[in-house]
């Protein structure tokens, strides 16, 4: 009987040799940057969606985009004075923080900023995001198709059908401006084809020939803690160790 190949045995030494050769490499990769490229803008994605994200990285397949691995990208650049690549690269390590990362580029800098201001796009809110407007149903017909009366229903809606038509029995308060959405009003929101959410590449701060400037008034100084867990000790352990 031939053997199972779902039968295999995988070495825990051989996974974690894995995890260490690619941090190194993140490592090595971030830090060539620092010397290939004039320019390196903090970034930070606003309503992230991956379709709309990978447009911006085609565009920008001249220059090198990084994100995700903040603790060792942070580690790549110093996080203090003592152990930072290049001067003043500490200040951006202390800002790698939620959905930021960082871009390699020779373009100009007016070129750049230009660019990320004008390519914004709206896109659907989903669950957990602000609502940026009140949204109210009047009571009366729906412009749904009959087939999708049981599942407004569903998501709270007060609907029948009648004649078949959908029908809002009452007046009905989709979502309210200020107030975080839930599931059910993220998809009754998508159903009306109300974008409310918009999608952007924000530039935070910019570092280039040692200085460092801030570019946006929300890039708040937020340093990373030193390592309080082992996830982030072996980053650096890994690193460190050849």
């Amino acid at each position: 009987m031939p053997k199972s190949k779902r039968d295999k045995v995988v070495p825990l030494t051989v996974t974690k040799k894995k995890s260490y050769d690619t941090k190194k490499e993140l490592v090595s990769e971030i830090q060539d940057c620092c010397d290939k490229y004039a320019h390196i803008f903090l970034i930070e994605v606003h309503n992230e969606r991956n379709n709309l994200l990978k447009e911006i990285r085609e565009s920008w397949k001249h220059s090198r985009m990084f994100l995700g691995r903040n603790k060792v990208m942070a580690f790549s650049l110093g996080r203090t004075v003592e152990t930072e690549y290049k001067k003043d690269l500490h200040k951006l390590a202390k800002a790698l923080v939620r959905k930021r990362g960082l871009l390699f580029t020779n373009e100009k800098v007016e070129d750049v900023k230009e660019w990320f201001k004008s390519h914004k796009q709206f896109c659907y809110a989903r669950s957990g995001s602000i609502a940026t407007e009140t949204v109210v149903l009047p009571e009366g017909p729906l412009d749904f198709p009959h087939s999708m009366e049981p599942q407004l229903r569903q998501l709270g809606l007060p609907t029948r059908l009648k004649d078949g038509a959908v029908v809002l029995d009452q007046e009905h308060t989709v979502c309210t401006a200020g107030k975080v959405l839930n599931t059910q009003q993220a998809v009754i929101l998508k159903h009306l084809g109300n974008c409310m959410a918009e999608f952007q590449v924000e530039l935070m701060s910019h570092w280039s020939d040692n200085v460092f400037t801030v570019l946006s008034e929300s890039n708040s100084a937020m340093e990373i803690n030193e390592p309080d867990s082992e996830d982030e000790n072996e980053i650096i352990e890994d690193v460190n160790e050849n």
